[in-house]
């Protein structure tokens, strides 16, 4: 007899809403983790008084009135509207690239002046068909904006040069023609007051969680253990790297406490100067307008993905996305597995896609059982 309907593999924001919705419909579910802590990469932990983001920023954003309407079951959020600084060796820059950007670099004053010198920096470059990352920066913003805030955080990014990159992970741009710095245009922005564990937690109410498991561990013995299983690891590793390792990148995170009230005076700093070795800083307490007398700071640093290190950034290239295709052939011959997430779809996704797909998912699987219990 199996133990339970669904065993869901990975707490964090996939596994915790499609548990929580086959919890809601009377499924019996368990939910594994490898790690010591619900959440996944979303985990935050309080430290002198500070909701710390282990995993790097999460601010979430939606323009999706139902995901939206979902997550304000289980947090109440604040107004944080993230507006990122950019550092440049000693330059200050406001991002996202706006008007406050263009009078930084060149001081000028209206949208007219900052289209026309970027303009005229596009038609020196004379490239009409971007070959790579390079020339499709160049050609949709010029020189000025390339070099100083593209060029050395991408490179830093991705472990290569922007030569080698694909033009496709930059097809747009966008440049604003406006003094705004909200980074983000959805109308839903904000952090959860008491953090992103807590709302994990009350989506997990009332479903038996198990952490300090690895799932590969007894692969076979968890499957036995219920009817269905929804993965959110590695797909590649579900099945054994069969056709070899998809890529991804990692990152390295030093956070520290500070004996004082504010180190950078902004959530987060992006250092877009390749001889910087880390991308960014985060100061946590920013996030929530905190006034604690200390602080909490993380230098983000990103590396080469290797077995062992935690995945973050699925890379979508035309290889890998062909030897996804693979994967995704061998998953579609599982029918009592459901890969979810962005490392079991190898896609990557801002947290509300991440709600919207697990939704999705709970709402197909669900009713098809519910219809085949009524037959």
């Amino acid at each position: 007899m199996k133990k339970y309907d669904y065993l869901v593999v990975g707490a964090g924001l996939f596994g915790a809403v499609f548990a929580h919705e086959a919890h809601k419909q009377g499924k019996t579910c368990l939910v594994i983790d490898k790690r010591d802590h619900i959440g996944g990469n979303i985990y935050t932990k309080e430290i002198e008084g500070i909701q710390v983001h282990c995993y790097g920023a999460h601010i979430f954003h939606t323009s999706n009135e139902r995901v939206w309407e979902y997550v304000n079951q289980f947090a109440q959020f604040n107004h944080f509207v993230n507006s990122p600084v950019a550092v440049y060796k000693d330059e200050l820059y406001n991002l996202p690239f706006n008007m406050n950007t263009f009078h930084q670099l060149w001081g000028v004053q209206t949208p007219a002046q900052a289209k026309a010198i970027i303009n005229k920096q596009i038609s020196q470059m004379h490239i009409v068909n971007p070959k790579n990352l390079e020339e499709q920066a160049l050609a949709l913003v010029g020189k000025d904006v390339y070099e100083k805030l593209i060029e050395g955080y991408t490179r830093k990014q991705w472990g290569r040069p922007c030569k080698e990159l694909p033009s496709f992970i930059i097809k747009r741009l966008p440049l604003r023609y406006t003094f705004d710095n909200n980074y983000f245009k959805d109308p839903h922005q904000g952090i959860p007051k008491k953090g992103y564990t807590h709302m994990i937690k009350k989506m997990l109410e009332g479903v038996q969680v198990v952490l300090h498991t690895d799932f590969f561990d007894n692969k076979e013995e968890w499957i036995a253990q219920a009817d269905k299983i929804v993965y959110t690891g590695m797909i590649d590793e579900y099945f054994d790297y069969c056709y070899g390792p998809l890529e991804y990148r990692s990152l390295r995170f030093e956070t520290e406490v500070l004996d004082m009230e504010n180190y950078q005076g902004n959530a987060v700093v992006n250092y877009t100067d390749y001889e910087v070795p880390y991308t960014r800083i985060i100061e946590h307490k920013h996030f929530d307008f905190g006034t604690q007398k200390k602080t909490v700071i993380t230098r983000e640093y990103s590396q080469k993905w290797e077995k062992g290190k935690e995945p973050y950034y699925p890379v979508n290239d035309a290889a890998n996305s062909e030897l996804f295709g693979k994967y995704e052939e061998l998953a579609l011959k599982e029918p009592n597995v459901l890969f979810g997430g962005r490392l079991g779809m190898y896609r990557y996704m801002d947290m509300d896609k991440v709600i919207e797909a697990a939704l999705d998912m709970a709402e197909c699987e669900l009713s098809y059982e519910g219809t085949k219990k009524d037959r």
